[in-house]
């Protein structure tokens, strides 16, 4: 199981949360710094009740819901216990010989294909971590998938959309199923971007998405997929259990989809938030990206032990050195409110020298 953000549970953890002198900030976690919308929190509380029944195995008032709010038909989407089960049922449901990765990328496509045994292809993003026209000649047909994330994490660096669109297109020619995942796309405020309305044009196209950032539900889990190739979303279901999607879940991302008004507020909280930090981070000295999404990931001047340098201050941040192509002096940063983001930068000032 590979390493992530949001890991409050160790013993080490756990005793910075104890102390009482100052309020614990995960930095680490990339959840949308509002907080759980009350209608979400409310929609969960009164369907405890029926926690008492056993789900529906085919999600279809969730599925019905989604349906009319990306306007897709109900049989092409699925969903799942989190974007992350719905990516391990597609290994599991497909077992493609050959994938294409980009890297620094999600570490859950490469450690899922590897447990289905998949050969693994990279394509290198560095030294800027973007994609660029020549990914197009490693989408070779030997290719049965390619895993790409947008904007991508840790980056939070955009596709440009004429080579995404070239992208699709080489996919499709080629057979290569294309799992796009826009899992942050709501964030950057430029949901044009999503390709959620080709799934009925193209037959090789998955779009991954997930309630867990954008509505601060990461403890409940719920993701769901969209994709006009029927035969591929059986095989999913027909990988992971039946049950795959709580009462309770259910009933929070039916809530979420009505929050239009919260998601409005939160996406221009974190453009503003998103620039403030970025800018103070670049005045201590740290090389930061343009990222789009509710993070930042950046890269200190030599300093190593970052993490455990502002753990003492009650701040966890995300080490990156265990992507690949990383190292120890890379991390990133989730956005939270001003409060918060400020608290960062003043434990940067004092740590970070």
């Amino acid at each position: 199981m590979g390493q992530h953000g949001g890991d409050i549970y160790s013993e080490e953890i756990q005793k910075q949360i104890a102390k009482e002198d100052r309020k614990f900030l995960d930095f680490s976690a990339n959840i949308n710094p509002l907080g759980m919308p009350a209608g979400v929190r409310l929609a969960v509380m009164e369907a405890l009740d029926k926690a008492e029944h056993y789900p529906d195995p085919e999600s279809r008032k969730l599925k019905h819901a989604l349906a009319e709010y990306h306007e897709v038909p109900e049989e092409a989407l699925i969903c799942g216990n989190g974007g992350a089960d719905l990516i391990y049922r597609l290994a599991y449901g497909t077992k493609p010989a050959h994938a294409l990765l980009t890297a620094p990328t999600f570490l859950e496509y490469e450690e899922a294909l590897k447990q289905v045994g998949t050969k693994i292809h990279i394509y290198e993003m560095q030294p800027d971590y973007r994609v660029r026209e020549d990914i197009l000649e490693q989408m070779t047909e030997d290719m049965d998938v390619m895993f790409l994330c947008n904007p991508n994490n840790p980056t939070g660096i955009l596709v440009e959309q004429e080579l995404l669109l070239r992208i699709l297109e080489r996919a499709e020619s080629r057979s290569i199923l294309l799992v796009l995942d826009e899992c942050f796309l709501d964030f950057t405020g430029q949901e044009e971007r999503s390709l959620i309305q080709k799934t009925t044009e193209y037959k090789y196209l998955f779009i991954l998405k997930s309630f867990t950032k954008m509505y601060a539900m990461p403890g409940i889990r719920l993701g769901y997929g969209v994709c006009g190739d029927g035969a591929l979303l059986r095989k999913m279901e027909a990988a992971g259990q039946c049950w795959g999607v709580s009462v309770l879940a259910s009933e929070a991302g039916i809530a979420a989809l009505g929050e239009g008004e919260y998601k409005e507020k939160a996406i221009t909280l974190v453009r503003e938030e998103r620039a403030y930090l970025k800018k103070e981070m670049e005045i201590l000295g740290m090389t930061v990206w343009d990222g789009q999404a509710d993070y930042l990931f950046f890269r200190t001047d030599g300093i190593r032990d970052l993490y455990d340098r502002l753990l003492p201050e009650g701040i966890m941040i995300r080490r990156c050195s265990n992507y690949r192509g990383l190292d120890e002096t890379c991390y990133r940063v989730a956005v939270k409110d001003h409060e918060a983001n400020g608290r960062l930068i003043e434990a940067l000032k004092k740590t970070a020298r």
